[in-house]
């Protein structure tokens, strides 16, 4: 996913490509005499002058220069750069020439770029490598990021000149990306208050600096509870079942945290947890996924709960002084789904075919436990353990059987970075004179069609205790003609490390994930637009996921699978046996992983369709009872997460949006039927789909762009096929 990233510019830069701007060397107009640099000699030009984030980076593709970058440079040029801002936003709203395109988007386009190239930088350490110090500018700055935000939206000299230009737009004869600019920021003005009343705007203003401080709270307590939340254990028998590799990676994560002779399974941000699958001591099971369901319930510092209750009653606050029943109502507006109703009614119509699989899949694993004489009934910390053995029996595969097939950098080059060449055209060179922001990062330059350089790739694979839980795309760069800027984009992911001399061997819903990542990489690395506001993934949420769950499907087309599946002992390919057994078990667990996807995604919901008159709820017993409402409250299969360590929706911006998952599942099965039906894997689909879509960003209203490029609006019954939820026609099997 993009990581959702406070606004920094007039206009959205919500979405780094999932989360979901550093653009440098721009031609920023000079700034009011108060924005002026401090006079030379003094002690705060010399401090300026060392901070690598006053000048412009002399990188290629201006990345940031992380060898040079020290943790106390971060805080001053976020202070400097929103001062600096601030004043080119002034320079704008006050400019006595009638407003004009030129006179008012294209500064506001180019405006704040010393902030934004210090916060791309700031919130990619933060998210992946962060530490005590770098938490503390984050909530010492985060209210004041929300203040400098409304600051520019709440700013009624500016909206006029907006206002204005909006309402004569189709007199302007502007281009269509600029007609789309002067649409999408008014808007953007709108839905953020620029309308209220001054005594509403007040108040709209400190809730949003309290939300902003709760929400960075709650990121900073997750990360410590997951941290402290890992299950050690002091006897290696409690293990068996996980193999040599993952013993051995848990004894040295146990080792990291000075705990020598010990074993360490830190916890993954979902749920479920990898280890369950192999761990054979019920016990073991039972305290793992305990670990993880309770991570942030202990009470004390890291408890998220009141964090998160009072979020909710904050974004209900902020909906009603905006004009909407609930948040949701407000965040869905502008959303390809436009109603929360509409979106709600897409998920439930998915649960009784979820959970119908679901609880199919249950009595096929109680049969096993009831088989081995277990004398016990299925508990969600059974389910993946089970699971596995059930889908051994029926197919015949083991997940360890074909882990040795997929060794990291073999899928990264060979399946990852092969597709898109295919697809594409794209080729990669590893790099090593880039700078990176911990050792375990790798820079790839990548080379479009016609062998030009066209932009920075990062990926930051392994797990690490400083890092946030999941996997996510953004931009340290955004591409923009207007700024002369080509893209550098990284994804992150947390895989588990390997011991030193092991291979980093994945699972295939690992292997799935990066081909999803760099699905949004790509829509970072296409994009060909003028303004950076409406750039690669800057686009709704139901849509932005769309480009990354369709780059799934090439990670089981037949010669992508075949040129990447390679023994990494023996170096032969997988044997078409064994292929055939994944192809066979493609749809086993359907059930369960479409109901814990749906009832996260509806916990999200109910959460952000409460009406500001409703009371404080308790987070456990509003948990509970959405699960039961909605019919979805299958004690064996828990949702992906919990309200407690829901990440997407307290700190990363899919707040009433997880939907979205499922939405653009939608799009991505059904657009994948156009490939199906137009040849497949050929660079004339690949191009046309990069050049329809990839390229576009937020350029044009993003059903039109779609319908466009499928030749018709999106279907659901690709995506029940796909996942496994009802049957294909006959002869019509993938």
């Amino acid at each position: 996913m993009p990581r959702l990233r406070l606004l920094v510019i007039a206009t959205s830069i919500a979405m780094a490509a999932c989360s979901q701007s550093s653009n440098d060397n721009q031609s920023t107009p000079a700034p009011a005499p108060a924005a002026s640099a401090p006079a030379a000699g003094s002690s705060t030009a010399q401090a300026d002058a060392a901070n690598p984030f006053f000048t412009a980076s002399t990188l290629p593709f201006q990345a940031p220069p992380f060898d040079k970058i020290k943790e106390g440079d971060y805080q001053p040029a976020i202070e400097e750069g929103m001062r600096q801002h601030l004043a080119e936003i002034e320079k704008i709203a006050n400019n006595p020439e009638p407003p004009t395109f030129d006179n008012t988007f294209i500064p506001m386009e180019k405006s704040g770029a010393l902030l934004r190239r210090t916060m791309r930088a700031f919130d990619t350490v933060t998210g992946a490598n962060t530490s005590d110090a770098l938490q503390k500018v984050q909530e010492e700055e985060a209210p004041k990021l929300a203040a400098h935000q409304d600051a520019i939206y709440l700013n009624d000299k500016l909206f006029q000149r907006v206002e204005a230009i909006y309402n004569q737009r189709d007199r302007l004869k502007l281009d269509p990306e600029s007609l789309r600019l002067v649409e999408v920021t008014y808007r953007d003005f709108v839905h953020n208050g620029a309308k209220l009343s001054a005594a509403d705007k007040t108040k709209l203003k400190e809730l949003n600096k309290e939300e902003s401080t709760l929400s960075t709270q709650f990121t900073n307590k997750l990360l410590a509870a997951t941290k402290a939340g890992a299950l050690t254990v002091d006897d290696a028998a409690r293990l068996k079942g996980l193999s040599e590799g993952d013993l051995a990676a848990a004894a040295q994560a146990a080792k990291g945290r000075k705990l020598d002779g010990k074993w360490t399974l830190p916890l993954q941000n979902t749920t479920q947890q990898p280890a369950l699958k192999d761990l054979e001591d019920r016990a073991t099971r039972e305290a793992l996924f305990k670990a993880s369901w309770d991570r942030a319930e202990h009470g004390g510092d890291n408890d998220t709960r009141a964090t998160i209750e009072r979020i909710a009653q904050i974004r209900a606050e902020q909906a009603k002084l905006l004009g909407f029943p609930t948040y949701a109502a407000w965040k869905l507006e502008d959303q390809m789904a436009k109603t929360p109703e509409r979106a709600i009614d897409f998920m439930q119509n998915l649960v009784p075919a979820a959970t119908g699989r679901a609880e199919r899949e249950a009595a096929d694993i109680q049969k096993v436990i009831d088989q081995q004489h277990g004398g016990f009934k299925l508990a969600a910390w059974d389910w993946e353990h089970y699971a596995e053995q059930v889908r051994k029996a029926r197919y015949d595969l083991d997940e360890n059987q074909i882990k040795p097939y997929f060794e990291l950098d073999n899928v990264l080059q060979n399946g990852v970075f092969y597709a898109a060449n295919q697809l594409y055209g794209l080729t990669f060179k590893e790099r090593h004179d880039i700078p990176v922001w911990q050792p375990d990062v790798r820079v790839f330059e990548v080379f479009d069609k016609d062998g030009t350089s066209m932009a920075l790739f990062y990926c930051d694979y392994f797990k690490r205790d400083n890092k946030g839980g999941g996997a996510w795309m953004d931009n340290l760069v955004e591409e923009s003609t207007l700024l002369g800027t080509k893209p550098v984009v990284f994804n992150v992911a947390n895989f588990t490390k390997p011991a030193p001399g092991q291979p980093a061997l994945l699972s295939f819903d690992d292997v799935i994930t990066m081909f999803h990542e760099f699905g949004h990489a790509l829509h970072g690395m296409f994009a060909d637009t003028k303004y950076p506001s409406l750039s690669g993934a800057n686009t709704a949420r139901d849509f932005v996921e769309f480009p990354s769950q369709f780059n799934e499907h090439w990670a089981t087309d037949p010669k992508v699978f075949a040129h990447y599946a390679i023994n990494y002992k023996t170096h032969q390919p997988m044997p078409q046996a064994l292929v055939g057994k994944i192809k066979q078990a493609r749809h086993f667990n359907s059930g369960y992983d479409m109901t814990e996807l749906v009832a996260a995604a509806l916990l999200d919901m109910g959460w952000h369709t409460l009406s500001a008159d409703a009371p404080k709820q308790d987070a456990d017993k509003f948990e509970m009872d959405v699960l039961t409402k909605d019919k979805i409250n299958l004690s064996y299969v828990p949702p992906r997460y919990r309200s407690s360590y829901f990440q997407h929706i307290w700190g990363n911006g899919y707040a009433a949006g997880y939907y979205a998952y499922l939405w653009t599942q939608m799009l991505a099965d059904d657009g994948f039927e156009w490939f199906k039906e137009h040849g497949g894997l050929t660079r004339a689909n690949g191009d046309r789909f990069r050049q329809m879509v990839l390229s576009r960003g937020n350029t044009e209203d993003l059903a039109k762009m779609y319908k466009d490029w499928r030749g018709k609006d999106p279907s659901v019954e690709p995506m029940l096929i796909d996942r496994g939820l009802k049957d294909a026609p006959k002869g019509n099997e993938k």
